[in-house]
């Protein structure tokens, strides 16, 4: 059984939504996942690693995280968790198959 004391952050999980602005162009925006409530899941982040690049002359730090949660299944690649001011995409979402108790969601944030 999982330890939900080890849940210890609440993160927002937000999905892309296609819309279109007032001429009509399409117009990528993000909604919560969860509109109820204050939006949040309870979460646990774990940062495997990171570094640093030169992009377009200007650091980049990469950071990966596998950040994991309750079990749900409306969770998957595309999507993006937020953390206070730190946005991560996730890359990939692992269930816990045979117990169905959690989520790991492999995760890149881009600073």
């Amino acid at each position: 059984m999982m330890d939900s004391r080890r849940l210890n952050r609440k993160v927002t999980i937000q999905r892309q939504t296609a819309e279109q602005d007032a001429a009509g162009q399409p117009l990528t925006t993000w909604g919560n996942l969860i509109a109820s409530g204050d939006g949040k899941v309870w979460a646990n982040i774990l940062h495997l690693s990171g570094s640093e690049s030169i992009k377009a002359n200007a650091d980049a730090s990469t950071v990966r995280a596998s950040i994991r949660i309750r079990y749900r299944t409306d969770v998957d690649a595309g999507m993006r968790v937020m953390h206070g001011a730190v946005v991560y995409d996730i890359k990939a979402a692992l269930p816990d198959e045979v117990r169905r108790e959690y989520v790991d969601l492999v995760c890149e944030a881009v600073r």
